[in-house]
């Protein structure tokens, strides 16, 4: 074997192994990512309440108005209304608990008719969330009309009222909604705790999926590792057949 030979095959050799250290390092940040992403849906499964539902951490909402009601909440679903029409994918739960012994009122509706309900009525408006960390911006539109009593309204798509903990159950719709946390009786200083929550059905099969993903992309780049770091294995030299006959002694 010649000098060049030897160069060129090294230098393939060398070649191939940075190609496989690479590749196995790139499959191992996949083999990761679907690890984490496994782990953490496992976790929110866990996290589910008696309902089914993922909730976020209660907070406090409070308005010295008549009524607490958010703006306007725009509900685009783009030709998706089959996937939140079927099964359990697409319900929101809003879990809200007044301190005070008097029943609260929760209710979701079209903001048109929330608006048209309000009008002329002393009340808060939420205008902006910040979930981390958590902040509340609010606008008081003021009134001197003392606003009917919710649950006698039928505009509503989805309301609760009562002592200690209300639970909201609603399936999203495309639209303009609002909700709205009153006293049962309309009167002014409105407190609670509130959160929200999902179905998200699937998550224990995306969990234990990604988990399995993930550990075949691991194999997989320790494999490659292994064989990138791994040293050649040393070639007997070729033997050239042929060719001119050494002198005689």
């Amino acid at each position: 074997m010649t000098d060049n030979d030897t160069h060129t095959t090294r230098g393939r050799s060398t070649g191939g192994r940075i190609g496989l250290i690479v590749a196995g390092a790139l499959t191992g940040i996949l083999a990761l990512g679907a690890l984490g992403l496994g782990a953490g849906a496992l976790w929110a499964d866990a996290e589910k309440n008696d309902q089914g539902y993922l909730m976020t951490d209660n907070e406090r909402f409070a308005a010295g108005t008549h009524a607490l009601a958010t703006d306007n909440l725009d509900v685009d679903l783009d030709g998706a209304e089959w996937l939140v029409d079927s099964g359990d994918f697409g319900k929101v739960e809003l879990e809200v608990a007044s301190e005070a012994d008097e029943p609260l009122f929760v209710g979701i509706a079209r903001t048109e008719d929330v608006r048209s309900y309000l009008r002329g009525v002393d009340h808060t408006r939420l205008t902006d969330l910040d979930a981390v960390p958590f902040e509340a911006s609010y606008r008081r539109e003021s009134g001197d009309r003392r606003p009917a009593t919710p649950a006698r309204e039928s505009f509503w798509a989805a309301s609760t009222q009562g002592r200690g903990i209300q639970a909201l159950d609603w399936r999203v719709k495309d639209g303009d909604w609002s909700v709205v946390v009153m006293n049962a009786d309309g009167s002014r200083g409105v407190a609670a705790d509130v959160s929200a929550g999902a179905k998200i059905p699937f998550l224990d099969e995306l969990g234990w999926t990604a988990i399995g993903v993930g550990g075949a992309l691991l194999i997989g780049a320790l494999t490659l590792t292994v064989l990138g770091v791994r040293p050649p294995r040393n070639r007997p030299p070729r033997v050239q057949v042929g060719g001119a006959a050494p002198a005689a002694a």
